[in-house]
């Protein structure tokens, strides 16, 4: 990926973030506000807003999911995401695989997630081969 078109995805994740989050708009998707110390469970909302998008941004989309203290917020299948966040702990690289067959098909889909989930600050982002792919790896995470 460019540097160009890097650029481009930071830019439209961060506008679809501060259009979700009026009052977080300045805590965009950046290193540095992940890891300054003033972000404690008291300051930042809990829940993960989780973003999808195509390849060269041909299309965006997001949703906010909360899982404590019970599941709620826009995602269409919040129980099923929370039940697979806590199994893997929060990490989203350990989500369980729903292993299933996919094509050979190059289109890339970038995820990412950016919040809190169970009182742990989560900035995660991954690009996967095709839509299929990342479904398989995410399981309902990204089903949305």
């Amino acid at each position: 990926m460019s540097t160009r078109t890097l650029a481009r995805h930071l830019v439209a994740a961060a506008a679809v973030t501060a259009a979700a989050f009026p009052l977080l708009g300045t805590q965009t998707a950046t290193a540095q506000t992940a890891a300054r110390p003033s972000d404690s469970a008291s300051t930042v909302r809990p829940g993960l807003f989780l973003t999808i998008s195509g390849s060269e941004d041909t299309w965006m989309r997001g949703v906010r999911l909360v899982c404590e203290p019970t599941w709620h917020g826009r995602h269409p299948k919040a129980a099923e995401a929370c039940t697979a966040l806590d199994r893997a702990g929060g990490d989203l690289d350990t989500l369980p695989d729903a292993t299933g067959p996919c094509t050979m098909e190059y289109d890339p889909v970038t995820v990412s997630a950016e919040g809190r989930h169970r009182g742990e600050r989560v900035t995660w982002k991954k690009t996967f081969p095709n839509l299929c792919t990342m479904h398989s790896a995410t399981g309902p995470v990204f089903d949305f």
